[in-house]
């Protein structure tokens, strides 16, 4: 495994970097990760937006990174951030990067940027995740369905993880390892087209924190652009650091929200009572999906919201 000194040496400020591309990473704090993210996009333009962070993050980007370019604004989401931070360049390219993430190699954002030369209807193109482990780290997904939802909330993929029918949220254990076309990946690392953007629009900022990578790359296959998944480049991600798992009532409101925006109220209430039996079924491992499990009952999804 790597060591916080060979990455900082490897990817150390150097000539001959691409100038289409800006790295937009938005911050609320990542105080124990901002370093190894922004010590790795050196070479670029690089923008921060920092949601009131209470532990010194922006403080400390100031002093230890004096070239990026830091905005601070009330914490209004993460699609928030992104869109302050898609504002604030007009590079061809943006890669977006989580705060508890970093390139794996001191060209793995050129290697994102040869790809997407390559292939110029791709809206996004996103890199092969590694945990810090070195592991892979799944990161290519399937648009939600209320099926897809009950193959992962009700445990069914587990019965054949394999197969596109129980597994499809999952990409069906793709492995990774070629290029090809996909439904979308994970927001932790991407690069966006800006031509794609400037026609579907930035990203929708009723998605406090999740899902909102989901609802874009949606809405740039529905306007006829490609998202793609490529291994020509790697960025490890600490999965989780940025809220720890604490979370998980938002990341079902805004999978809600994205059922109701683009399926209807009808998939919504399907997915709805989904979610419900599946919160169910985890509450004898953690009572936090007791209280998720009352609030999925208390109202239809159009008004849970």
């Amino acid at each position: 495994m790597r060591n916080i000194e060979q990455d900082c040496a490897e990817n150390a400020p150097t000539s001959h970097a691409r100038t289409d591309v800006a790295v937009v990473v938005v911050t609320h704090d990542a105080l124990p990760w901002i370093e190894r993210c922004l010590t790795s996009v050196a070479r670029y333009e690089a923008i921060v937006v920092d949601n009131a962070s209470t532990d010194g993050t922006a403080a400390f980007i100031h002093e230890r990174f004096p070239r990026v370019r830091v905005l601070e604004q009330e914490n209004l989401g993460l699609a928030a951030g992104w869109n302050a931070g898609l504002r604030a360049t007009s590079a061809p390219y943006v890669f977006i990067l989580n705060a508890d993430a970093w390139l794996a190699t001191h060209d793995a954002l050129e290697r994102l940027c040869t790809v997407a030369d390559a292939h110029p209807r791709a809206a996004v193109v996103g890199p092969r995740l590694r945990n810090p482990d070195g592991s892979l780290q799944r990161s290519v997904r399937g648009f939600p369905t209320p099926w897809r939802l009950a193959t992962e909330y009700l445990f069914l993929r587990k019965l054949a993880p394999g197969t596109r029918a129980l597994n499809a949220f999952y990409a069906a254990g793709f492995d990774h390892d070629r290029e090809r076309e996909v439904e979308f990946v994970m927001g932790a690392a991407m690069l966006v087209r800006r031509a794609a953007i400037d026609e579907v629009g930035g990203l929708d900022e009723g998605f406090f924190l999740f899902s909102e990578e989901t609802d874009w790359c949606y809405r740039f296959v529905r306007a006829g652009w490609h998202v793609l998944f490529t291994p020509a480049a790697e960025v490890i991600h600490v999965y989780g650091a940025a809220h720890g798992g604490r979370m998980f009532k938002e990341n079902v409101r805004s999978q809600l929200r994205f059922m109701l925006k683009h399926r209807g109220v009808a998939a919504a209430e399907r997915a709805r009572r989904v979610l419900l039996v599946g919160c169910l079924l985890r509450v004898p491992r953690d009572r936090q999906y007791l209280e998720i499990a009352r609030w999925l009952r208390s109202g239809r999804a159009p008004e849970l919201v």
